[in-house]
């Protein structure tokens, strides 16, 4: 059996909304006794509401995170994910020790380091030599394990040019680089990054992805990982917990936990037909996709309807399909030339493969686009035969039947 990195036991944190305290000093007066004298529960805590952003509550106490339990081993990486305002950050904060939390208890084994905000332990007149000693005390590290590790911080930072420059003068993505590097290269047994990583060009998310997997798999430490990207939590984790509204939803395979984090997703805030309430000069007024939502992937073509705000001639109209990590899997255009107002846009059957799946569309000319709408609509390809399972791997997007013939 696998020793125990992290422990949560009933874990719950409670915010007050608006101004800090009761309301009376009366009222103030009964907490502190009651809870720091008696030692008992805050009372006032008894009437706070699950913390859902788009409602109006009638208490002004919230609870961020509500009875949260769960295990993970020593060198599991672990993405943690939901919409905005779930409570991934506050669970993080308290996994850090950053705040503590209202009810429950975390056993944590082991050194944590932690990277939950851009520029987290920098001093802005400092330099970016000074911060990274500065950091890296904050995190525990010694100083000689510091400077026997600085050549390889500043080297993986890619900051090396201006190290010797307050980081007051830094950008973002160069405070975020230098704050993962420290991070990274402490020898810790736990690493928590928050969706931090996001502030950062697509070159160096890959070199902290590539980081952070050498951390996982071949330093056999833990990784607890937020992101919105899906694509990025799928390829470094191996375990996956989805926050609802402060509560666990699923916890469970990281593959399964976010097929059913996207699945639960469907129709909740897209659906299958979309209409366009802010169309433009030769834009797209209605998409909608015929028929049911979900296809198989046998025998069914998939057909949507564009519906245009006008009829446009000398322009085209172009349709590019996201998977369920809303990547473009492939674009077809239409060209028109003599004056329509609809269109229907026929996908083959057999194309698409499992999976969950959206439309971008646009309206444009070579030298001009007219109307762009991003990640409209929400259908589902099943595969009811099981043609295309492979044990433990994907099998991507789509399916093309390419020409075969035995080599002699």
């Amino acid at each position: 059996m696998k020793d125990i990195a992290i422990k949560v036991d009933n874990l719950s944190k409670a915010y007050q909304i608006g101004q800090i305290g009761t309301g009376t000093v009366s009222r103030d007066f009964e907490r502190f006794w009651t809870t720091k004298i008696r030692g008992k529960e805050d009372p006032f805590l008894k009437i706070g509401e699950t913390n859902d952003r788009s409602t109006k509550g009638a208490s002004d106490i919230v609870w961020s995170l509500r009875d949260i339990n769960f295990e993970i081993n020593q060198g599991d990486a672990v993405g943690i994910i939901g919409k905005n305002g779930a409570g991934k950050s506050t669970l993080l904060k308290l996994l850090s020790r950053v705040t503590s939390p209202t009810i429950g208890e975390i056993k944590v084994k082991g050194r944590i380091a932690s990277l939950l905000e851009v520029g987290t332990g920098f001093h802005p007149e400092l330099s970016g030599r000074e911060n990274i000693y500065l950091n890296g005390a904050i995190l525990g590290m010694r100083k000689k394990e510091i400077t026997r590790k600085l050549d390889e911080i500043i080297d993986f930072s890619g900051v090396e040019r201006y190290v010797d420059t307050p980081v007051k003068r830094y950008s973002s993505g160069m405070y975020v680089r230098l704050a993962f590097a420290v991070a990274a290269h402490l020898e810790s047994e736990i690493l928590i990054v928050d969706e931090v990583l996001a502030v950062g060009d697509a070159e160096f998310q890959k070199k902290c992805l590539g980081k952070m997997g050498d951390i996982s798999k071949g330093e056999g430490r833990t990784v607890l990982f937020v992101s919105h990207n899906m694509a990025a939590v799928k390829t470094l984790c191996n375990h996956g917990i989805v926050l609802e509204n402060g509560n666990v939803k699923f916890e469970g395979n990281v593959g399964e936990v976010v097929d059913l984090y996207l699945r639960n997703s469907i129709g909740s805030e897209t659906s299958k037909l979309f209409v366009n309430s802010k169309t433009k000069n030769k834009g797209i007024k209605k998409v909608e996709i015929l028929g049911d939502q979900i296809f198989q992937n046998h025998g069914e073509t998939i057909r949507i309807l564009i519906d245009l705000n006008e009829e446009i001639a000398n322009c085209n109209v172009g349709l590019a399909i996201l998977n369920s990590n809303k990547a473009k899997i492939f674009t077809t255009v239409y060209k028109i030339d003599a004056a329509v107002s609809s269109l229907i846009c026929e996908i083959p059957s057999g194309l698409l493969l499992k999976g969950s799946y959206s439309f971008d569309l646009a309206t444009f000319t070579s030298d001009i686009v007219y109307e762009y709408l991003s990640d409209v609509c929400t259908f589902e390809v099943v595969d009811l035969e099981n043609d295309y399972q492979i044990y433990g791997g994907s099998v991507g997007d789509i399916k093309i039947d390419c020409q075969w013939r035995v080599n002699f």
